[in-house]
């Protein structure tokens, strides 16, 4: 049975006067629904997670500054948004979604978090967006758990995983993986363990071609006890910020 993690929190509005997109987390399971991907009891809700597994990744000072509102003007900024306890709230149940989803993946085969993927989460700041990175903090969940050892994180987004990689940029067992618009956001990149960056203008053939030619060998290679995957549409041609040129039976191919 796929496993998905779903909470209305979701898609909480932004403090008045302030627009962000965030419809799509309301309508992204209606899809799921409609085109008969899963059923209704493939949903679960997550919660407040112990915040034990957060401070294992983040800061616990840039963590405690966020929990009470007191992260610099400065460093806020960065994360794109009016930080609210709502806001955090949100964030940290999105770990929890990841978190859960892991154990799930473990005993179904695969799960997934419609609004997972915070991957530009520093170790001590946020950026664009994203404030903890859940799937840095499920990886670490499920070395502590002792439910798996060596982790691969696949991030096909058309920005490039930077916390991610700044996270686990000395720890040989977790293999960061991303491919991304060469000119796109972060324009000062991470290391990665492996990067891929793809020109733009790039469309199905040229993608799949760099992916097919990658992806299987990093696989045999790396043997993974873990796989986490951070997809994005954004790669589409009519994404008009993300400056490849995917048709949507493109991306059918990748996922």
């Amino acid at each position: 049975m796929l496993k998905i993690a779903y909470h209305p929190i979701y898609q909480h509005p932004l403090p008045e006067g302030h627009r962000f997109p965030m419809l799509k987390y309301d309508l992204l399971p209606k899809q799921l629904l409609h085109e008969g991907t899963c059923e209704q009891a493939s949903f679960f809700e997550p919660e407040i997670p112990n915040d034990k597994y957060i401070v294992a990744v983040h800061d616990p000072e840039y963590f405690y500054d966020l929990l009470n509102i007191k992260i610099p003007s400065k460093e806020a900024r960065k994360i794109g948004f009016p930080l609210t306890e709502d806001l955090v709230e949100r964030e940290r149940i999105i770990v929890d979604g990841t978190m859960k989803g892991c154990e799930f993946a473990l005993e179904y085969g695969v799960a997934m978090n419609i609004a997972g993927g915070t991957h530009h989460a520093y170790t001590d700041r946020g950026e664009a967006f994203c404030m903890l990175n859940d799937q840095a903090i499920g990886a670490r969940y499920l070395q502590a758990k002792n439910l798996a050892k060596k982790i691969l994180i696949i991030d096909l987004d058309v920005h490039q995983g930077n916390g991610t990689a700044e996270i686990f940029q000395n720890d040989a067992s977790v293999f960061t993986f991303s491919m991304h618009g060469a000119s796109n956001y972060p324009f000062k990149k991470e290391l990665s363990d492996l990067d891929i960056a793809v020109p733009d203008g790039s469309g199905d053939d040229d993608y799949l071609s760099l992916l097919k030619n990658t992806l299987p060998d990093l696989i045999a290679q790396e043997k993974p006890d873990f796989i986490f995957y951070l997809c994005g549409v954004d790669v589409l041609e009519s994404d008009k910020l993300g400056k490849l040129s995917m048709t949507l039976d493109g991306c059918k191919a990748v996922y």
